[in-house]
C-alpha cells in the first residue's frame, strides 16, 4: 500500500437552496471534501465513510472517483445516504439542516503506510460513530500524524459547553486543528479566538492550530509564536467546502514539507515561521479558488499554478 491519507468521516449530499429560490444538489461532505480536495493536489486520498446503495450514494462515489479518492471498503453499509441542507444568504455563507445517520465501518483505520488521519465535523461528535473516531484516532498516533477539524455544527452538538468535551478530547490527541473564528466564537463565547488556539497549543498540546476568518485571512499558533496570512481578493459564489479545502491544502503542504507521519512529529512542533507562512499562502490560495465557483468545488493542481 501507498503513503497515504486517511479521512474518517461523513460523505453526504448538499442540497443547496440559493436566495433566488432555486434548489440544486451537489455531493459533499466536510471530510469528503478533504479527501477530494487532497485527491485533486495529486494525493493518495483514502476516505472512511458511510453511504447508502443508492441514487445518492452513487453519485457521490463517482464524485470522488473522477477526483481520485479511494472509499475503503465497508464503507457502502448505510441504509440511505445522508443530506445536508444547505440554505445560502445573500453573502453566499450556508446555514445546514442535517437528515443523516454516520458509523465507521468496520475494520477502518490507520497502517503503516498512512501519513496522517484527518476527521472532524458531523463524524466527532454524532453517535454511534462519534466513539469509534475516537478509538480509532487514538490508535492511529502511533503511526500517523492526526489532523482535525471541529468544523462545528450547531445544529448538531447541542450547547457550546457540552460541545466543548469532546472537541477538545479530540484536540489533545491532535497534532495539527484547523478550526474558524465563528467556531470558536460558538464553542467559547466572550473569549478571542487566537486565544483559545493558544490554549489549544500549549495547554492541550497541539503542534499547530490554524485560525481561518474567511475573507480576512489565516493565523497559525505554534509554541513558537504566529504567523498571520491574509486572504485572496475573490468573488465569493458561495463558501460551500471552502473551510474543508482549505484543511485538505494544510494536509497536502504539511506533506510536501516531509511534516507528515508519527515519525516526524517532533519536527512538526519545532515547525519555523517560513514554512508555516507557505503554507498558509497555499491554503488561501485554494480556499480562494473554491469560493469563486458554486459548490465544494476545490481546484485541480493545474489550476492552481494559474491561479
Amino acid at each position: 500500500m501507498a503513503p497515504h491519507v486517511l479521512a474518517v468521516g461523513e460523505a453526504l449530499v448538499d442540497v443547496v437552496r440559493r436566495p433566488d429560490g432555486s434548489v440544486s444538489e451537489h455531493p459533499g461532505g466536510s471530510l469528503a471534501n478533504v479527501a477530494l480536495t487532497l485527491g485533486r493536489l495529486g494525493r493518495d486520498a483514502r476516505l472512511a465513510t458511510w453511504l447508502g446503495r443508492d441514487e445518492r450514494g452513487d453519485a457521490v462515489r463517482s464524485w470522488l472517483a473522477g477526483s481520485r479518492v479511494t472509499v475503503t471498503p465497508g464503507s457502502d453499509g448505510a441504509a440511505r445516504t445522508s443530506v445536508a441542507q444547505a440554505t445560502l444568504d445573500g453573502t453566499g455563507a450556508a446555514t445546514y439542516e442535517f437528515d443523516l445517520e454516520w458509523r465507521v465501518p468496520a475494520g477502518a483505520g490507520a497502517t503503516a503506510e498512512t501519513l496522517a488521519v484527518h476527521t472532524g465535523s458531523i463524524a466527532a461528535v454524532l453517535e454511534p460513530g462519534a466513539a469509534d473516531v475516537h478509538a480509532l484516532v487514538e490508535a492511529a498516533r502511533a503511526t500517523s500524524t492526526i489532523t482535525y477539524d471541529p468544523n462545528a455544527r450547531p445544529v448538531l452538538m447541542g450547547e457550546p459547553a457540552d460541545a466543548r468535551v469532546p472537541v477538545e478530547s479530540l484536540v489533545r490527541l491532535a497534532d495539527v486543528v484547523k478550526v474558524s473564528d465563528e467556531d470558536l466564537e460558538w464553542l467559547a463565547s466572550g473569549t478571542a479566538p487566537l486565544d483559545v488556539a493558544r490554549s489549544w497549543v500549549h495547554d492541550l498540546g497541539a503542534a499547530l492550530v490554524v485560525v481561518t476568518f474567511g475573507g480576512e485571512g489565516a493565523t497559525a499558533v505554534t509554541a513558537a509564536g504566529e504567523v498571520h496570512v491574509p486572504s485572496r481578493p475573490v468573488t465569493v459564489v458561495d463558501t460551500v467546502g471552502a473551510g474543508d479545502s482549505f484543511m485538505g491544502a494544510l494536509l497536502d503542504g504539511l506533506w510536501t514539507a516531509d511534516l507528515l507521519g508519527a515519525e516526524r512529529r517532533e519536527a512538526l512542533r519545532t515547525i519555523d515561521h517560513a514554512t508555516v507562512e507557505s503554507l498558509l499562502t497555499r491554503c488561501v490560495a485554494v480556499a480562494a479558488v473554491t469560493v469563486s465557483r458554486a459548490g465544494a468545488n476545490p481546484p485541480w493542481s493545474d489550476e492552481l499554478e494559474n491561479a
